[in-house]
């Protein structure tokens, strides 16, 4: 049977007048994919040479300054740059695969490579009744609207995880919960996505995540010395000068405020009065997220196949927000999920995921083209930093407020008797 025979089907038998075959549907973001990842692998390459700081850095000096620690056998010591889980050394490591080339041209060719599996399980998951192929043309563009530092970052790895995991949760929750954990591992905030598990599989996914979790931290911890320090480096973190904190001492620059901003714990942040006070503001604001997200979760009721997804990108946007760091790769979580939220026609995140692409193109301004602007706080610094934050504290309202909506059942919904799937909190079809 052909794609367009199995989509008109699904339809009653006939295709729609005007919508095009399944395989041209699919070869367009096919296509849109090919052309800007050829464009980003250009400009990791430096063959085209985008305006401000070198994005690739960070793969070229630290990342490969860390393979040389980590194929000792041993995680970085005294390094308060390494400031990420155990697993993370998997990534760092992983051009090893790939010997032939230098280290950051093998870590492009990785990091492109993840980027199309990406494509694949979405365009994949987003075709069938109930289904939508935004998702696909979501993952597509919030990449390249990100510019290089997309792929000069280990994060499209861990976004991959995050997808496969949410995307395993439709049939497969023990699988959910495994990756969930590895997830985390790799770079904490996948573990986030546990929220949102339905009820009725609460117990497989949370399971196999605190298995797999034991099983493998245990591990890098026995074979590897230092696999816990990053907790440290993290605890010490503060303001870095992207932040929704951040803004605070932008404009406070404008009144005479003494202060200054330093490259400090690997990113660069303000130092001076009041920082200390603004962080912690943040932190408080991170709690209250995730009291948010809990009271959430204890009043939810109603789940559809797209509730976790949906329950994963608010949370994630929401702690991104609140964090006393908002480097450009975050952007890529946000992107990540809302492609999988938007694989679902009945979902109500399509105007965050909106808001999160247009994020994603003014971060590209932010950094790196502007980059120098932000740090010294110019106008046009100032203005791009309110726009993109503003523009993730919008997502994340919208993003909560569908949430609730379309899971946390009126007063007039808890006056009528559930049906058994509705009692139950999980949705008529199988986890």
């Amino acid at each position: 049977m052909t794609a367009t025979t199995t989509d008109a089907t699904a339809t009653g038998g006939a295709a729609p007048a005007g919508r095009p075959p399944c395989a041209a549907r699919t070869c367009a973001p096919v296509a849109a994919w090919v052309v800007t990842r050829a464009v980003l692998l250009l400009c990791v390459l430096q063959v085209w040479v985008v305006p401000g700081p070198d994005v690739t850095v960070d793969v070229s000096v630290i990342y490969r300054d860390w393979y040389g620690v980590l194929s000792t056998g041993a995680f970085p010591a005294d390094d308060v740059t390494w400031q990420y889980p155990p697993a993370a050394a998997l990534a760092v490591l992983s051009p090893a695969l790939l010997p032939f080339l230098p280290y950051a041209h093998a870590f492009f060719v990785l990091v492109l490579l993840t980027d199309a599996v990406v494509l694949a399980l979405l365009l994949r998951a987003g075709s069938g009744p109930g289904r939508s192929r935004r998702g696909g043309w979501v993952g597509v563009a919030g990449v390249a609207l990100l510019g290089p530092t997309a792929y000069a970052r280990y994060d499209l790895m861990v976004a991959a995880v995050a997808v496969a995991a949410l995307l395993a949760g439709m049939g497969r929750p023990r699988l959910t919960g495994a990756l969930v954990a590895f997830g985390a591992l790799l770079k904490v905030w996948p573990a986030l996505l546990l929220l949102g598990v339905a009820r009725g599989a609460v117990r497989r996914v949370w399971g196999a995540a605190a298995v797999t979790g034991t099983v493998v931290l245990g591990a890098f911890a026995v074979a590897m010395p230092n696999a816990l320090a990053f907790l440290t480096a993290q605890r010490d973190r503060g303001t870095e000068v992207e932040s929704l904190g951040a803004l605070v001492f932008h404009v406070a620059r404008y009144f005479g405020w003494q202060g200054e901003v330093r490259l400090h714990y690997g990113s660069l942040e303000f130092l001076g009065p009041g920082v200390a006070g603004v962080s912690l503001a943040a932190q408080l604001l991170s709690v209250l997220a995730l009291g948010w997200l809990v009271y959430w979760r204890l009043r939810a009721r109603v789940f559809t196949p797209g509730t976790p997804a949906d329950a994963a990108f608010a949370a994630v946007l929401l702690f991104t927000t609140t964090s006393r760091v908002i480097s450009p790769q975050y952007l890529l979580w946000l992107v990540a999920l809302a492609a999988v939220c938007l694989l679902f026609t009945g979902t109500w995140m399509a105007r965050p995921a909106v808001l999160v692409l247009a994020a994603s193109a003014v971060t590209v301004l932010e950094f790196p083209v502007f980059f120098g602007d932000v740090v010294t706080s110019t106008p046009l610094g100032v203005g791009l930093m309110l726009l993109r934050n503003g523009l993730l504290v919008a997502a994340s309202l919208m993003a909560c407020r569908a949430l609730w909506r379309r899971t946390v059942p009126g007063p007039a919904d808890e006056a009528t008797p559930p049906g058994p799937a509705a009692a139950a909190g999980t949705p008529a079809t199988p986890r």
